[in-house]
Parts: C-alpha cells; structure tokens; sequence
C-alpha cells in the first residue's frame, strides 16, 4: 500500500512498515481487538530499540494509531490518520461480514474489494492494481480476517478523541464511500488541533490511488509537526538537606493492647449489569438490543433488566464453556421447548458466535433424535431462511 510513498519518506526518516497478521504472508496469528494489534506493534518497535516515531496507518492502520494515541503517547511524536474513524460502521456489520466469511470464504469479499477501494476511473485504468487489491484480499487468511472485523466490531472511541494530544493530520479521499470526509470530520472535530486535508480523486485506498499528492502531505505533516519528547508535567526538585532532630524521650509502655479483631467482610459481588449488556449486544447484534430496549416500559422494563443482568451477565458471562457451546446448548433447549420464535434470533447469535451452517444442521439432526420430527420440522424451516439471508454476501 505504502510502496509509492516511502523512497522520499526514507531520504529523511527510517521507515518501518507492517502487515496485519494473517495479511501479505504474515503469520496468522489472529488479535481479536485493535488494543491487542497496537501490543503486539510495540513489542516489535521495542525488539528493533524504536521508542518515539512518527505513525501513518489506513482503515484498521488508523484504528491502531488512535489507540497508541489514546494509550501510549509517549511512544508518539506525530500522527496521521487515513481513511479512518472512531467507529467503523456498527458492530453488527462487522458481525455479519465475518459469518459471510465463515460461510463462504473470502473470495465473496475478494471480488468486490476494488468497489471499496478505488473509485472507477481508477479502477479501469489501472488493472494490474485492482487484480492486486483482488489476490491480496483473497490470499488473507480467513480466521485472521474475521478477527480483524471483531476488533473493528468492537472499535470505539467517539468519547475518548479529546485526549489526544498528539500532532494529527486526518486524511481522507473525497470519493471515498467506507470511511469518508464525514467520518474525517468527525475525527478533525473531536481531536483538539487535529488538520485535514481531502485529496481530490480518490477513494479508500488514498496512498495507492494518489501517491504523490500523499507523499507530500506526509512529508510536510511529519517535517513540521514533529512533537518533542513526551512531557510529563513534572519537574524534580532538589531535596532539602536533612535536619537532624533530637528524639524525645519516651515513656516505658505499661501493657500491649490488641487491636479488637475485625471480622472480614465478604466482597461485593461486581453488579453484572454492564457486563450482561455487553455480552448480549455482542451475540445477538446493536440493532436487535436496542430495538428491544426501547420497547421496554415501566411494565416491562424489570424484567429486560433481569434477563440482562442473569442471563446475559451471570450465566452467558461464566467461563465454563465458550459462546460456540452456549449457542448449541440454547438452539437445542428452543427447539425442545418448542420456541420457534426465538430460534430465529439464537441462529442468527450463534452464526455470529462462529458456528457454522453445517454445525447448525448437526444440532437440529441431534435434537430431531432426542426432542422429535415435528419439533426439527419447524426448526429446520426457520433456520434455514436465517442461514440463506445471514450467509448470502452483498451485492
């Protein structure tokens, strides 16, 4: 992505560029949240004895600037996002492109990557880089790739963007359609004296479809906004010399009293509210929660509060089995109970909980053994329309 730009960015600086992991032959080692890629980026920068540098990174590149921004100023010294935000659509669009990938590979996503990315004047004129685009997205490897949508799912620093308080140049190409100059301003807006600047004529994929207008615009951001060692605040001072102070004498004690035993008091249990929420979101999707949520009423409004809290909070919350066997254990309970109308929401958390189709079809053959026929019936028709809409990719 980088390879236009860095001659003219290596005559002054040392560059050091990464790939994602499971992206361009990297390991695949997946990191299912951008606090954990911006680790593992600086175990690597403290392998090579780099502290303090200059950060450009694009899409999910920007996403890891913004953490080390928010996180680790001190390794910071300028800043330059591009084609980022501080949330990457919604939670449930990521979700829903990972089990499309779970289901159908990647190839699905390959084919429509240089839509995303380059705008189609670019495209048809520059083939080789839109086969380019096609073969580097189709050669990921797929649990990596969906790794990279949980992280991006779970993206979200709108609230937090006051804090940085590094040089910042946002970058944004005018035609693009996934992280645009909305989601630019946004940043620009939020991040106190942060710059933008909008290159005419591009799209996603910025640095590759207008190299030189982004080489000159790093040139001159990391030239002059270069930032001064991290500052604490702090400024030592020298210690008074010691005076030395004649001890009083003391009086013999008479007797040692026992300070009165204190029981122990048992520890709070942590309310599972905000964890219960959490979880619930994350299985069964933003929309689906809030939809409900804002339903609820004086009337109702306990019990969301209690199947919040337990369900989601207490028993979802429990390390003892993982969510793929809490999805399995609930679709075969709803199928036995005869609960068609929430078998359709739990297919749909479990695809996201990374069950595939064909593992769903193995619970629902289980349960037509142990709950019967005429429950698997039903069981099978709504899934089924569930799977065909969860696992059919975009046009």
């Amino acid at each position: 992505m980088w390879d236009r730009q860095v001659p003219e960015l290596a005559e002054q600086w040392r560059v050091f560029r990464f790939d994602l992991p499971g992206h361009g032959g990297a390991p695949a080692r997946p990191a299912g949240s951008v606090a954990e890629l911006t680790g593992r980026l600086l175990a690597t920068l403290d392998a090579l004895g780099v502290h303090r540098f200059g950060y450009a990174g694009c899409a999910l590149g920007g996403a890891v600037g913004i953490e080390l921004a928010l996180r680790h100023p001190e390794r910071l010294a300028s800043l330059t996002l591009v084609a980022a935000s501080p949330r990457f659509g919604t939670a449930d669009e990521f979700r829903q492109r990972g089990v499309v990938v779970r289901t159908n590979g990647l190839d699905p996503i390959a084919r429509t990557a240089p839509d995303r990315w380059f705008t189609g004047g670019f495209a048809a004129a520059q083939p080789a880089i839109t086969e380019w685009a096609v073969q580097m997205v189709r050669t990921t490897d797929p649990g990596c790739y969906i790794a990279a949508c949980e992280a991006l799912a779970a993206f979200d620093v709108r609230a937090e963007l006051g804090r940085v308080g590094v040089p910042t140049m946002v970058l944004v190409g005018s035609d693009d359609q996934v992280t645009g100059p909305a989601e630019a301003r946004t940043l620009v807006a939020g991040i106190p004296d942060a710059r933008l600047a909008v290159v005419p004529g591009a799209s996603h994929l910025v640095p590759v479809e207008q190299p030189a207008a982004v080489t000159d615009l790093l040139v001159h951001h990391f030239s002059t906004a270069w930032q001064q060692p991290f500052d604490t605040g702090q400024t030592a001072l020298p210690a008074a010399p010691a005076v030395p102070v004649p001890a009083a004498p003391q009086p013999a004690p008479v007797a040692e009293i026992a300070p009165a035993a204190v029981p122990a008091q048992p520890a709070a249990r942590p309310d599972r509210y905000d964890t219960g929420l959490k979880i619930r979101r994350e299985v069964l999707g933003d929309a689906h929660v809030d939809r409900t949520l804002d339903q609820s009423d004086e009337f109702s409004g306990d019990f969301q509060e209690l199947v919040t809290r337990y369900a989601w909070g207490e028993i979802w919350g429990r390390p003892g089995l993982d969510r793929r066997t809490r999805s399995c254990v609930t679709l075969t309970a709803l199928v036995a109970g005869g609960h068609l109308e929430d078998l359709a929401l739990h297919t749909r958390a479990a695809l996201r909980n990374g069950l595939t189709p064909d593992e769903i079809r193995e619970v629902l053959l289980q349960t037509a053994v142990y709950c019967g026929v005429p429950a698997a019936t039903g069981a099978f028709r709504v899934a089924q329309q569930v799977i065909r809409e969860e696992t059919t990719p975009a046009e």
